[in-house]
């Protein structure tokens, strides 16, 4: 049996990176940068005024009140013809060029304008409500390296550098497929005695959106050899990575493990984990195959530690594992120390610490638990138990929102 941290060193060995594509911001959402951002300019690329006030020099507000000629207004978006000089001021918008002359500004609520004269009430130091260019970013520094993941932030940075064409790696596309007689689609009314709803692919189109790779849809395949031979090479020609659930295990009927054999240059291992102790990977006409057992948690529990940090190594990210926490495990547990165990859990933030329960039944085919949980218990090889209140660490599939609608409204 293969020790996890092993099996999974060997999948990142494999794991060679995607082109590097130019794409727009629109497209570039949560994938990873190929190519230093190196700053073309100042942000902000001017002197500015931090809010709706009056550019002045800060020498004549130090004897407030005081009274000042308004020389003109600037709008945000337009420049001052005048310069501001002892004894007047322009009124400025938020955003607005700083005029020549002016080093600071009196924000609109310390001030009565009347007519062509300003009356300041309160005096103010040189560089208030000022925002000077470059404050932000400097030119010719570098903003973001690579292996960035590109976040909503990230891009609206960009945006403000004129960088609408980021270099990174292309998205992947993914193939997969649920396998097995007794599987049948969501959309099935009724089920017979022998049958079950997929929910592997489900499970897995969203896991794999959610690292932002492309799915191809190969459906369900019964145990059909034939069939489930043109399937998964349809798969490898068409996508750069393969999925497929169900299979792999020590049955007559697994007929992923006897096909995989056959196509390509694939390995089932048996890992010291629970669940999803059998997996298979490999290559099939070059395209990686990952072949993950059937039960739905034994699904995303081998997809969080073999598929989804290939894909992102693919992708070009630097992060490629889940963060995870120290907390107390409370009721405890007891595991089989020979296997890294992951138990499902609730995981709060209570009085500065992180607290977790075990939630549902830990059984590999209990998917209901993995939507009500959102972390995993890891229980390291060779130990057998974690004592009520002992320490564990938490790996965070879901990060909590930590304060409901009532007691924001309630301004807790």
């Amino acid at each position: 049996m293969r020790l996890l941290e092993e099996a999974r060193r060997d999948v990142l060995a494999a794991a060679t990176p995607l082109p590097i594509v130019e794409v727009t911001l629109d497209e570039a959402l949560q994938l990873a940068l190929a190519v230093d951002v190196v700053a073309p300019h100042d942000v902000p690329p001017f002197t500015n005024s931090a809010m709706d006030g009056y550019a002045v020099q800060a020498i004549d507000t130090s004897r407030a009140p005081v009274r000042l000629k308004v020389l003109e207004d600037v709008a945000a978006g337009h420049v001052a013809t005048a310069s501001v000089e002892p004894g007047t001021a322009i009124k400025v918008m938020t955003g607005a060029p700083i005029p020549d002359g002016a080093d600071s500004v009196v924000k609109v609520e310390d001030t009565n304008q009347i007519a062509d004269e300003v009356s300041i009430s309160i005096a103010v130091e040189r560089g208030t409500a000022i925002r000077r260019a470059g404050g932000d970013l400097v030119a010719g520094s570098t903003v973001f390296h690579v292996g960035d993941t590109l976040t909503p932030t990230h891009l609206a940075v960009l945006a403000s550098l004129g960088v609408g064409h980021p270099m990174v790696r292309r998205r992947p596309v993914v193939a997969v497929l649920s396998t097995g007689d007794e599987v049948v689609g969501v959309d099935a009314e009724t089920l017979s005695p022998s049958q079950i709803r997929d929910t592997n692919r489900p499970l897995l189109k969203a896991l794999l959106a959610e690292v932002g790779a492309t799915v191809l849809d190969l459906g369900i395949v019964g145990d059909d050899a034939r069939e489930l031979r043109n399937r998964i090479e349809q798969g490898a020609s068409q996508a750069d990575v393969v999925i497929t659930s169900g299979g792999v295990s020590m049955g007559e009927y697994d007929l992923v493990k006897q096909i995989l054999g056959e196509l390509g240059s694939v390995e089932f291992w048996k890992v010291a984990m629970q669940p999803a102790k059998p997996f298979a990977f490999g290559t099939v006409a070059g395209t990686p195959l990952f072949g993950l057992p059937g039960n739905p948690v034994s699904v995303m529990v081998a997809f969080e530690q073999f598929a989804r940090p290939a894909l992102l190594k693919m992708m070009g990210h630097r992060a490629l594992l889940r963060p995870r926490v120290t907390g107390r495990l409370m009721g405890g547990v007891s595991t089989d120390p020979a296997k890294t165990v992951f138990s499902r859990v609730v995981a709060t933030f209570v009085d500065g610490g992180w607290e977790a329960r075990l939630v549902g039944e830990q059984a590999s085919n209990v998917l209901s638990a993995l939507a009500i949980g959102n972390a995993f218990a890891v229980v390291p090889l060779g130990q057998a138990e974690v004592a009520d209140g002992g320490a564990v660490e938490l790996e965070m599939f879901r990060w909590p929102s930590i304060r409901a609608f009532e007691e924001v409204a309630d301004g807790q």
